[in-house]
C-alpha cells in the first residue's frame, strides 16, 4: 500500500469512528479564531480528548464529519517524510473531491513527529484554511517553531493532567456540594488526588494497575521522548539525573551539586549535558522550574529553580519515599496547580526566610502563598509566617494565603491579612 492510500485510510478509520462520550475539561478550545491552535502538554494528559471534544462541537454546529481532516502521527502507518506532507492534502481531495478545503477544519495530533512540518501547516494555513488544530508533547520542538515559523498566526494553550476540580466530575462528584456528608466525600476524594494524581487514565484503575501504567507513562517519556529523540547514549546518567531531580522534589536544584555527585561515582559527563537533560525533562513535561523571584531578570536566570513533577500519581509510582510524604505532595500539587494557572509568571521567594510560592496577574503580585500540611506546631506556624511576611514586604502587599490540609481561619500578622485554608478548597477556588 502506497503512503497516499494509507493517508486515505487512517482519514476513512476516523470519520467511521464513533466518537465516545467524553468528560468536559476546564479548557475549551475555541472553534472561530481563525488563529493555528495548538495544544502542548505531558504525554496522556488528554490533548488527544480536547481535539475530539471541538471535533463534536463543531459537529453540533452542523459541520459534516467530512470536512474534518483528523491524524494521529503516533500512528505507525503514518511516518511520513518531509516532502510527503502534500500528500495529506492531495489524499483528501481524492477523497471528498466535492468538499471546499478553506471549509475544512485540520486536526493534526502530535505532529512534531514529523519533521519540517512547521513549513507544511503555514502553507496550508496562508492558503488553505484558517482551522488548523495542533497537538504536541514537546514544547522544545513544537513550542520553538510556533514562535518562529509560525508567529503572530497561532494560539497556544498548556494542558496538565486532571484539576482537582476535574478530577471530582471524572469521580461522579460535585464540587459544588457543601452538606457535611458530601464534604466528606470532596475531602476523601482530595487524599486520594493528592497520592494517586489525574491522569485521567488512571482515575478509576486500582492501585497496582494504575502504578503500572504510570511507570510506562514515564518509560515512554524516558525511552521515545528523550532517549530517541536526543540521541542519549548513556541512559545510566539518565536515570540518575532523573531520580536525583525527584529526590530533591519542591527544592533549590543544583546541577552543579549533582555533576559533582556523579563525578564522585565514576560516572563520565559535563555540567553543560545536565543542564542538557533537566531541558529536555521540562521540554517534555515531566516537570517544570520554579525560578526564584528577583525583579532583575538576570538574578532570577541565575538562581536555583526549584523542580517539580507534573502529576503526584507519577512521582508515588516512581519511588515508595514520598508515599506518606504528605508535605512534599502537597507542596508539588499546589505548584502544578498554580503552573496551570499562571504559567511562567510563578516564582518562589528565598532571602533571610522563604515563601514557597509568588505569583503575577497583569504583571502585579497577585499571591503569596505557603504550603504547610500541619501548622499545630508553634514553630512550624512562626517559620511560614515569616516567609509570607518578607514575602510580602519586598512585594509591597498586604494579603497572603498559607494552604494546609484541614485547618481554616483568617488571621492578621504584622498588618497582613492571611487566609488559612485547606487544600481541598484551595483549588476549587
Amino acid at each position: 500500500m502506497n503512503m497516499k492510500d494509507i493517508i486515505k485510510e487512517a482519514i476513512s478509520d476516523f470519520h467511521e469512528r464513533k466518537l465516545e462520550e467524553i468528560m468536559p475539561r476546564e479548557l475549551v478550545l475555541p472553534l472561530d479564531s481563525r488563529k493555528i491552535i495548538s495544544v502542548l502538554g505531558v504525554r496522556r494528559s488528554g490533548k488527544t480528548y480536547l481535539l475530539l471534544d471541538t471535533i463534536k462541537r463543531l459537529m453540533k454546529k452542523g459541520v459534516s464529519i467530512q470536512k474534518v481532516l483528523y491524524l494521529n502521527f503516533e500512528d505507525e502507518r503514518l511516518s511520513l517524510k518531509t516532502e510527503e506532507l502534500d500528500l495529506i492534502l492531495q489524499s483528501y481531495r481524492e477523497l471528498f473531491p466535492d468538499v471546499d478545503l478553506s471549509k475544512t477544519h485540520f486536526f493534526f495530533d502530535e505532529i512534531q513527529n514529523v519533521e519540517g512540518w512547521e513549513k507544511f501547516i503555514r502553507r496550508v494555513y496562508d492558503t488553505i484554511t484558517k482551522n488548523i488544530y495542533l497537538t504536541g508533547s514537546n514544547s522544545k520542538f513544537l513550542g520553538k517553531e510556533i514562535a518562529t515559523a509560525l508567529r503572530g498566526r497561532t494560539i497556544t494553550y498548556e494542558v496538565f493532567p486532571l484539576s482537582y476540580r476535574e478530577y471530582l466530575l471524572f469521580s461522579g462528584l460535585k464540587p459544588e456540594d457543601t452538606s457535611s456528608k458530601d464534604k466528606a466525600k470532596l475531602v476523601n476524594a482530595f487524599n486520594n488526588y493528592l497520592k494517586k494524581g489525574g491522569f485521567p487514565e488512571t482515575i478509576k484503575m486500582d492501585d497496582i494497575l494504575r502504578d503500572k501504567t504510570l511507570q510506562e507513562y514515564f518509560n515512554i517519556m524516558l525511552y521515545k521522548d528523550m532517549v530517541e529523540r536526543y540521541k542519549i547514549s548513556n541512559t545510566n546518567i539518565l536515570k540518575y539525573f532523573l531520580e536525583r531531580l525527584l529526590y530533591n522534589l519542591g527544592k533549590p536544584t543544583s546541577v552543579n551539586k549533582i555533576y559533582n555527585e556523579l563525578k564522585s561515582n565514576n560516572y563520565k559527563t559535563t555540567k553543560n549535558v545536565l543542564y542538557d537533560m533537566l531541558d529536555w525533562a521540562e521540554a517534555i513535561y515531566y516537570l517544570f522550574r520554579v525560578y526564584k523571584f528577583n525583579f532583575s531578570r538576570i538574578d532570577r536566570e541565575k538562581s536555583d529553580k526549584k523542580v517539580f513533577i507534573v502529576d503526584n500519581g507519577l512521582i508515588n509510582s516512581l519511588t515508595f519515599r514520598f508515599s506518606e510524604d504528605y508535605g512534599q505532595l502537597l507542596e508539588n500539587l499546589v505548584a502544578v496547580h498554580l503552573k496551570s494557572k499562571y504559567g511562567d509568571n510563578l516564582f518562589y521567594y528565598k532571602n533571610a526566610s522563604e515563601c514557597d510560592f509568588i505569583t503575577f496577574d497583569k504583571h502585579k503580585p497577585d499571591k503569596v502563598v505557603q504550603v504547610s500540611y500541619d501548622i499545630s506546631d508553634k514553630d512550624t506556624l512562626t517559620r511560614e509566617l515569616k516567609g509570607l511576611n518578607d514575602a510580602c514586604e519586598y512585594l509591597g502587599i498586604k494579603k497572603a494565603t498559607i494552604i494546609t490540609q484541614s485547618m481554616e481561619k483568617q488571621m492578621k500578622y504584622n498588618g497582613i491579612n492571611i487566609k488559612i485554608i485547606p487544600a481541598y478548597k484551595f483549588l476549587l477556588l
